[in-house]
């Protein structure tokens, strides 16, 4: 399966969108990254919440990182194609 940029954009805007129900939800106020899975396991006592919040945590992780690497090529296409122009 390949995503285009702006649909892997649009699918992480979901995915935060769902996320930040959840987060309201519960209080989840976690100080750092390193505090997100404790803090939801303290304070969800909803199973399939606590499922879902996970689901997404890792969803968003791979679209994200899906998107920063696709990004880079299309910068990176830019840049070469911008240079053959001026070789000329």
């Amino acid at each position: 399966m390949s995503l285009s940029f702006s649909d892997a954009q649009k699918k992480l805007e979901q995915i935060t969108a769902e996320m930040l129900e959840l987060i309201r939800k519960y209080g989840l106020d976690a100080e750092s990254p390193f505090d997100v899975i404790p803090v939801a396991r303290a304070k969800i006592d909803n199973q399939q919440d606590y499922i879902r919040f996970l689901e997404l945590s890792i969803e968003g992780r791979i679209y994200g990182e899906y998107a920063d690497a696709l990004k880079k090529k299309l910068d990176e296409e830019t840049r070469q194609a911008e240079a053959n122009k001026k070789m000329h």
